[in-house]
């Protein structure tokens, strides 16, 4: 879970059976109070990282999951892509991507070469995005 925060959503898809679920965030303190409010929740990892630079091994997950990403990274997101390709499994990863950014914003930072790229739009009033980046 790149840019985990506060939100609950690991830990919803923890309860629902997806375990092994590393999430992390650039802001020390709320690694800390994530770590701590999920400390029944074992195979769960909480790390202090930047999403345009993640410390992780070339091709180390198949899936990563960010939504509503912060400011700094909406606007040219283009080192996350990388980073979170990078990290990919080569041939079966996928990146999920989960905005409202709209697809004339965000197609163009998404869009790469060897991949192919689904967006959905979701709701009625007002409309997420999810991109479905595979590698």
């Amino acid at each position: 879970m790149l840019g985990c925060g506060n939100s609950t959503l690991s830990e919803d898809m923890y309860d629902d059976g997806y375990k092994n679920i590393v999430n992390i965030d650039y802001s020390p303190v709320v690694i800390e109070r994530m770590h701590a409010r999920n400390h029944n929740r074992p195979e769960m990892q909480w790390l202090v990282m930047d999403v345009r630079n993640l410390k992780f091994e070339d091709a180390s997950f198949d899936v990563a999951l960010t939504k509503d990403p912060p400011q700094q990274v909406i606007d040219d997101c283009t080192k996350e892509v990388d980073e979170v390709l990078r990290v990919l499994r080569k041939g079966s990863g996928t990146f999920l991507y989960l905005t409202f950014g709209q697809p004339h914003f965000r197609r163009r930072y998404l869009a790469r070469q060897q991949t192919t790229l689904e967006i959905q739009q979701i709701g009625d009033a007002f409309h997420y995005y999810l991109y479905i980046l595979r590698n």
